[in-house]
């Protein structure tokens, strides 16, 4: 029950009764199936997740955003119906593309009383410009020209050329949200905030760092007032003791494709006292070949590891079905990806096939070789993920059989980001930036060393030409033009067989079955809270 809990002072006896909860015998004495669940009043629910919600300054990264959506607000959103106006009512964009005029919505303060209004709106966008370089990963940070308040009611944003995703990359959780200019640091936020004071329909009342936090609604909130008055999030960082707390009514809902194996997912789908959702295709997870890469330059190494990669088997051995095989870098249900790429069939014969004609024999050991060269490649790992473990040992053991050496290395995850952005592998595990952020973000940064996609484009012979047509999408203000460009760069991409798509993952969530309002957004890491209710 909320209340108790919120009433201790002693860490000592939250910790104890915590560990209580989650202790993996669940004994007698820390709550009774659904006797816990019913006990708790139906406008309060107990949410969970791996790890604490750190950081929550809108205009960085390392909070867990589906807190900052709970407190924070944009100018607009993004629905599955299209754009909506959140702080900002309605919006013009000029002919050339160049200009957006917000008019902002009367009547909104933040939850410390403060008025926000356009002249709040630009102190935000003045803290997130004066640390521009944090935020570059966005095209529209390269193109911004000046942001402006004329009045209390008009935000005006001018860029440098014209940029189609600009309403997108405004909509999502982080950096253009809202905080209160008095939570702000000297009308600053890169080294930090006062306080987590945002317009949204929660406030955060209490925090114990890595146990649990207490989310309440807004009394003052500008919009229609959430049923859910008040929200537990509790920190479970084991996924067993989630799923048993889940099971023993402690918790109501499980959230997020990071959050759930799929043997908890087929283990709930016959329990008529629980839903089990899966959204469309999020992103895809991947393999990034590396064509300056000695082996690997040679586009029919890299076409002939397509032909060798048994998606479907990853898909049914891995993930039970859960995630799809993945045939394409972006999925047919991500905007503009609706495209014909001819997949590339699993065929070992085939594969075995171009080896041979590429001029790598077997030797006695079974391992090709060429000129003296072994066909000897290497496999870079998240070691933190299981998943990618398990997959690399499978293609290892698959590769050996039409004579490719595969070695297999796991590293911690900033270990393993460093090499991918350094271009450190000869191949590598990889996911696209996922909704709403593909395609856009996703090919924009593949023209900067920002992950490993940059690195590994450098043996490309039509590598001016992705980039030039990646800059191109970016600034067409022409429908149909743009369609083409992106079919263009993707079909390049695709033909040149620089990434092996594996599957395409989904969201995942598993709550009790009269928890009703419980849908999947555009924006693939916000829960909506402010919609569901308990029957």
């Amino acid at each position: 029950m909320l209340n108790p809990l919120k009433k201790l002072t002693s860490k000592k006896i939250t910790t104890a009764i915590l560990s209580c909860i989650m202790a993996t015998s669940l004994l007698t004495g820390c709550g009774s199936d659904s006797n816990v669940r019913n006990e708790r009043p139906k406008d309060e629910l107990v949410f969970v997740n791996y790890r604490d919600i750190r950081d929550l300054n809108p205009h960085l990264y390392a909070g867990e955003m589906y807190a900052q959506e709970m407190l924070y607000e944009t100018l607009i959103t993004l629905t599955d119906e299209g754009y909506k106006g959140v702080l900002a009512e309605s919006w013009d964009i000029s002919p050339d593309g160049t200009t957006y005029t917000f008019h902002i919505r009367d009547g909104v303060k933040f939850s410390d009383g403060e008025v926000c209004d356009a002249y709040a709106i630009k102190a935000n966008f003045d803290a997130i410009i004066e640390n521009k370089e944090r935020h570059t990963w966005l095209e529209m940070m390269h193109l911004l020209d000046s942001v402006s308040a004329p009045d209390a009611k008009t935000f005006v944003i001018k860029l440098t050329k014209p940029y189609y995703p600009m309403l997108t990359e405004l909509s999502v959780t982080r950096p253009f949200a809202m905080i209160s200019p008095k939570a702000m640091k000297n009308g600053s936020t890169k080294n930090g905030v006062n306080e987590y004071i945002g317009t949204g329909p929660y406030i955060l009342k209490e925090v114990v760092t890595d146990e649990y936090a207490i989310f309440e609604a807004n009394p003052n909130y500008w919009g229609e007032q959430p049923k859910i008055k008040k929200i537990l999030v509790k920190v479970i960082p084991d996924n067993q003791t989630r799923i048993m707390a889940l099971e023993k009514g402690e918790i109501d809902l499980i959230f997020g494709k990071n959050m759930l194996d799929v043997d908890s997912i087929k283990k709930f789908e016959e329990n008529s006292d629980f839903t089990v959702a899966l959204s469309e295709a999020t992103s895809t997870r991947q393999i990034v070949l590396n064509t300056t890469n000695n082996i690997l330059k040679d586009k029919t190494i890299r076409q002939a590891l397509q032909h060798a990669t048994n998606k479907q088997a990853i898909s049914d051995g891995i993930f039970y079905g859960v995630e799809k095989p993945a045939d394409t870098l972006f999925a047919k249900t991500i905007p503009y990806c609706n495209i014909d790429l001819k997949p590339y069939v699993y065929d070992t014969n085939l594969a075995e096939k171009m080896l041979d004609e590429a001029g790598w024999t077997k030797g006695n050991d079974g391992i090709r070789m060429k000129d003296g060269q072994k066909l000897n490649l290497s496999l870079l790992y998240n070691s933190d993920s299981v998943t990618e473990k398990s997959i690399a040992e499978y293609l290892q053991s698959e590769y050996s059989k039409i004579g490719i050496s595969l070695n297999i290395s796991g590293e911690e995850e900033q270990s393993y980001r460093d090499k991918m952005k350094a271009g450190n592998f000869d191949m590598v595990f990889n996911i696209c930036w996922g909704t709403p952020y593909d395609p856009q973000s996703s090919l924009a940064a593949m023209r900067l060393p920002v992950y490993g996609d940059y690195a590994a484009q450098q043996g490309l012979e039509d590598k001016a030409q992705i980039d030039e047509a990646i800059t191109n999408i970016m600034i067409s203000t022409d429908e149909a033009k743009r369609q083409e460009l992106y079919k263009s760069v993707l079909t390049r991409l695709h033909d040149d067989a620089v990434y092996i798509p594996l599957t395409y993952e989904c969201n995942k969530a598993i709550y009790r079955s009269d928890l009703k309002g419980m849908h999947f957004m555009q924006t693939q890491y916000e829960v909506p809270f402010q919609d569901m209710y308990i029957e």
